[in-house]
């Protein structure tokens, strides 16, 4: 002991801090070493569902590289906590847990959309490659120079796959699957429908086409009106809390009835519980789906 106390306080600290980042890595060591533990369970889990979106968007950086990123900068930052006392240092790894796989879900919606939005001239130019070309095949790969990303990594690929063995239906589903757009399956159910029970297909995919841009125009509407009324469930969300503070404020202690009896607690419950509901309610309303 005396002559631990004769050693700079700057030195035991540091110790210190290099004992709590090797006991933490002991920890996170014994936890992976065991095959079946539930952190590789879910690190598994988590694996496969991020090389799943990112190949889906044609995005081909190993799951593995953003997953050892994340791990690494959480722990980087506990290290860092228990250094120098980093304030909301569990904010900063929930940040580097969550952002990653949010920030790839954004991309493929995003993605999404923006194939929907294209669907409409796909559908009009493969109808007008149809009409000189008999084989819906080659119209796909006749239209595929001319159509812009997204849309046209995804049916490139079709194509590919069509090269190498798949049938024409398999690669529509194969498409429809890994978009996971409700107007893209329709279109390409008007595909397979129409070639499988004949007809006149370009017909058919023009008004397919047309249906699309009214559905499209449809839910623009349906967003512009409420649009509005969302601005005003969350004035609704926030008002209270505002008004609390200001009163306060105005008044220190304008509040404090209410904790200061049973009546008080029934209603601040009671509020808080019509508060809630009227939230649950507007947003009931509010959630159309076209």
């Amino acid at each position: 002991m005396k002559m631990l106390s004769r050693l700079p306080p700057g030195l035991l600290l540091w110790a210190g801090v290099a004992l709590l980042v090797l006991a933490l890595f002991v920890i996170a060591w014994a936890l992976l070493a065991d095959p079946q533990s539930i952190v590789l369970r879910y690190w598994g889990r988590y694996l496969a569902m991020m090389d799943r979106k990112l190949r889906m968007m044609f995005i081909w950086t190993p799951a593995k590289l953003i997953a050892y990123a994340q791990a690494a900068g959480a722990f980087l930052i506990v290290a860092l906590h228990l250094a120098v006392d980093l304030p909301l240092w569990y904010l900063f790894v929930l940040l580097v847990l969550v952002a990653p796989a949010w920030y790839v879900e954004r991309m493929r919606q995003k993605r999404v959309l923006l194939i929907e939005e294209q669907l409409d001239g796909f559908l009009t130019a493969l109808a007008n490659a149809l009409k000189s070309i008999p084989s819906v095949a080659s119209a796909f790969q006749s239209i595929a120079p001319i159509l812009r990303a997204p849309l046209k990594d995804e049916v490139e690929l079709a194509i590919k796959e069509m090269r190498v063995g798949s049938t024409l239906e398999q690669a529509l589903l194969n498409m429809a699957g890994r978009v996971g757009s409700r107007p893209l399956d329709a279109a390409l159910s008007a595909i397979v429908i129409g070639r499988q029970i004949g007809g006149d297909l370009p017909r058919i995919l023009e008004t397919t086409a047309q249906t699309l841009r009214e559905m499209a125009r449809l839910e623009g509407v349906v967003k512009t009106k409420t649009a509005e009324g969302k601005a005003q469930m969350w004035v609704l969300a926030v008002f209270p809390f505002l008004m609390i503070v200001a009163l306060n404020a105005i008044k220190e202690g304008y509040f404090a009835p209410l904790s200061e009896s049973v009546a008080g607690y029934v209603i601040a419950f009671l509020a808080g519980a019509f508060w809630l509901a009227s939230l649950l309610v507007a947003r009931k309303v509010l959630s159309v789906d076209v």
